[in-house]
């Protein structure tokens, strides 16, 4: 089968959660916004043209008759068609769980830079978003971090991963968050990451996987840019 990933061009964003997994898994997907006319069939779908169960926003992914929408979801499918998910519900479950927090705190990061409205520029909310930014940085990103740092430690297999021996979908999501930490907030990261090394030692896990490696260092890696969630503005991220 051949999956169709629908997200915005030119961003990694909310669908970047959704292509590590496909990378990952070695699926056969199209980023249908980079083929020809591929917008225009992604706003289609948005609009609800001819679909039962219209998605709110992308990222959405369809697969054969099935269209899924929310980053959440979407991996909630994959992760078990794909070996990237426990087997038993329980497991699921708990994988479902750390994707919805990962989600929570895509959600926090993104309002480090647009915390007044979407809508608005940055410049016109400069102020407000480094005061924001500043709270972000001394106690929700901690917050998050010592939370998947505990999830690492109590991790009863080896504590490599965040549930069991093996890698599954939370683990390229909460790479892909670090990632992106790195990118906003390279100063901010220098101080904090010290206190995190499990959290550390997955990124570096997940970044040396032969099939993330390679994407990694291909050109369907959208680089980090000041479009996305994660945005690099020195002045958010001056020393306190």
């Amino acid at each position: 089968m051949r999956y169709e990933l629908y997200y915005w061009a030119g961003i990694q964003g909310r669908g970047e959660f959704v292509r590590l997994a496909l990378e990952e898994a070695g699926a056969d997907y199209i980023d249908v916004v980079r083929e020809a006319d591929g917008e225009r069939a992604m706003l289609r779908l948005l609009d609800g043209e001819d679909v039962e169960h219209p998605p709110f926003a992308p990222p959405y992914l369809k697969a054969e008759e099935v269209l899924i929408g929310q980053t959440a979801n979407i991996l909630l499918y994959l992760g078990p068609r794909h070996d990237l998910a426990p087997t038993a519900e329980a497991g699921c479950l708990w994988a479902h769980q750390l994707q919805l927090t990962i989600a929570d705190l895509v959600d926090e990061v993104h309002d480090t830079h647009h915390p007044i409205a979407s809508s608005l520029y940055y410049e016109d909310q400069r102020a407000e978003a480094k005061r924001r930014t500043a709270d972000f940085l001394e106690s929700r990103a901690p917050k998050y971090l010592g939370y998947f740092e505990r999830v690492l430690a109590r991790n009863k297999a080896d504590g490599e991963y965040l549930i069991g021996a093996s890698l599954t979908y939370p683990d390229l999501s909460l790479f892909q968050v670090l990632a992106g930490l790195h990118y906003a907030f390279p100063r901010a990261m220098a101080r904090l990451e010290p206190k995190y090394p499990r959290v550390v030692a997955l990124h570096e896990r997940v970044a040396a996987r032969p099939r993330i490696a390679a994407y990694l260092s291909s050109s369907r890696r959208i680089p980090f840019n000041e479009h996305g969630i994660f945005r690099h503005y020195p002045e958010l991220d001056a020393d306190p």
